[in-house]
């Protein structure tokens, strides 16, 4: 199974999470795409059988600035190719934001909504004020993802 991971950063820890799940889903058997600077064509081309979205979240709630645009060209183009895909997203953020705590990966999951990306699993949401080591801390999640996928 191919599966492409999108990726939006602030500070670079999403991007570290990012390669840390290819990784695993690499030793896992899966063929994976992932770059952070990554453009629709790019994805097209990999030709995706499942999505994971790992993004930070602006101190406003947004996605990042360096996934902004590849949200934007999905939003705008919904690749019908995608449609019944199973997704997951992992959401870095900080619970001291209240109610923006990580609108990012909330974005993205409303935009694999529209796109009608099955979301086979919660999403992870990770609190940059209670953990220091994101990445270790996705590995149970991933784990399961990897299950589900496989499954």
């Amino acid at each position: 199974m191919k599966v492409a991971i999108l990726s939006g950063s602030v500070y670079g820890t999403a991007e570290e999470v990012a390669r840390h799940a290819q990784s695993l889903l690499k030793a896992a058997g899966f063929e994976t795409f992932y770059n952070s600077r990554a453009s629709l064509a790019d994805l097209q081309t990999f030709g995706p059988e499942a999505l994971l979205a790992v993004t930070s979240t602006t101190g406003m709630g947004e996605l990042p600035d360096n996934l902004q645009p590849l949200y934007s060209s999905i939003r705008d183009q919904l690749p019908a190719a995608w449609r019944g895909l199973p997704g997951a997203v992992i959401a870095l953020g900080d619970a001291s934001y209240g109610d923006t705590f990580c609108g990012g990966g909330e974005q993205m999951r409303e935009l694999f909504g529209e796109l009608g990306v099955r979301e086979v699993q919660d999403m992870l949401r990770i609190d940059a004020s209670e953990s220091v080591t994101p990445e270790t801390d996705a590995e149970p999640w991933l784990e399961q993802l990897i299950a589900t996928l496989k499954g």
